[in-house]
């Protein structure tokens, strides 16, 4: 019966359109299911956003599912092979926005604590569920305000499995057990406009940027460790012009962005680049933001139960990865030693007509359950 479960609550959770920030009430549904296994369920709204902190237990170590109900909007809804929050049946496939990213993963966490729960109602540590509905948009009022309220409490978990679509051709091929951090800039450089055929009376911009961008370009910023590749800097947009071609542009600005591992920090990175614009002489003004520092979980306690539960379920053996873009791991890893993420295929995510094979959710609810068993074992046995 809790096979035919993860599959209910899976499309249960797709018939909600829960368009970031909008949970639609998938956490409400989903405080149901854990109430009656002993969950404390907290709502932790912030700025119209809907959190669910859900813990059993109060007991060391403390594991926690973490994931979000929002999903990105669904596009033109006549591309879709099905009506996109209508779960979908079809040659095996589930079809339905948020089908992969990520509402079989949150249905899993349920399952896979329902059926543990049942077979070692005494066991170790205890049990949580971090939920929001901000992760696909801006991420300011979602993980981030749940793990501020976490910390002023003093309440921090040991394990933390976010259930992000890490598996690219096989179920249970990939866990990322750390993401690069990303730091953008803003670089707006001053000139003085004036007319092409009266350069001397004018300065470009963009002819005194140019030679410090193509050092930046040129630079290795590090040599990035085991884990992580180089720290990469690569710019995504130049504004300068007024839009006629006879006059020479005032300001010239350039979006820059660092994709960097934990080989370099923050601080250092600004450093170095702030130097190549002085040494070129520029007059200029840099705005940073930084959405996301880097973390890394080394192989240990987390990653082997969770490449055991995998192997056992499924066969594969599970690569740690630390590729791809930033998740709401970031900002669990500032609470928690041991972070990965962990879950089914990602191939068709964000696009139209998002699905999943349907033999992928038993497998995953089970490896779920599994780290479960190894992580918190029985107290007492017979």
């Amino acid at each position: 019966m809790a096979d035919a479960d993860v599959r209910a609550l899976t499309r249960a959770l797709i018939a909600r359109p829960s368009v970031t920030p909008d949970d639609a009430g998938c956490q409400d549904l989903i405080a149901e299911r854990l109430r009656p296994l002993g969950f404390s369920c907290e709502a932790l709204p912030s700025g119209g956003v809907s959190n669910l902190w859900a813990r059993r237990g109060a007991a060391r170590p403390l594991l926690v599912f973490a994931g979000h109900t929002d999903v990105v909007p669904p596009g033109p809804e006549a591309a879709w092979p099905s009506p996109p929050f209508e779960p979908t049946e079809t040659e095996g496939m589930l079809v339905g926005r948020g089908a992969a990213d990520m509402k079989t993963s949150v249905a899993a966490f349920v399952v896979a604590a329902e059926e543990f729960i049942a077979a070692h109602p005494k066991h170790a540590g205890s049990i949580a569920l971090l939920l929001t509905s901000d992760e696909e948009g801006p991420a300011t009022d979602g993980t981030v305000h749940v793990c501020r309220v976490l910390e002023a409490r003093d309440e921090k978990p040991d394990y933390c499995i976010v259930g992000e679509p890490t598996s690219a051709n096989r179920l249970g091929d990939t866990i990322k057990n750390g993401r690069r951090g990303s730091m953008s800039a803003r670089i707006t450089v001053r000139g003085v406009q004036g007319h092409v055929a009266y350069p001397h009376l004018a300065r470009n911009p963009i002819h005194e940027l140019a030679p410090a961008l193509a050092e930046l370009t040129a630079i290795r910023w590090d040599e990035g460790n085991d884990y992580f590749p180089p720290t990469t800097f690569q710019v995504s947009n130049l504004h300068a012009g007024t839009g006629a071609g006879n006059v020479i542009p005032g300001i010239a600005a350039i979006d820059c962005n660092f994709r960097f591992s934990t080989a370099s920090t923050p601080d250092d990175l600004q450093a170095r680049l702030i130097a190549v614009l002085d040494r070129h002489g520029l007059d200029y003004d840099i705005a940073w933001t930084i959405s996301g520092l880097p973390f890394l979980t080394p192989q240990g306690p987390l990653c082997a139960a969770l490449q055991s539960a995998i192997s056992d379920e499924t066969g594969a053996r599970a690569e740690l990865s630390t590729t791809g873009g930033t998740s709401d791991g970031r900002f669990i890893a500032r609470l928690c030693p041991q972070v990965v993420e962990f879950g089914p295929l990602n191939r068709t995510i964000h696009q139209v007509g998002e699905c999943l094979p349907l033999d992928n959710l038993v497998p995953l609810k089970n490896i779920y359950r599994r780290v479960l068993e190894t992580l918190l074992p029985d107290t007492e046995r017979g």
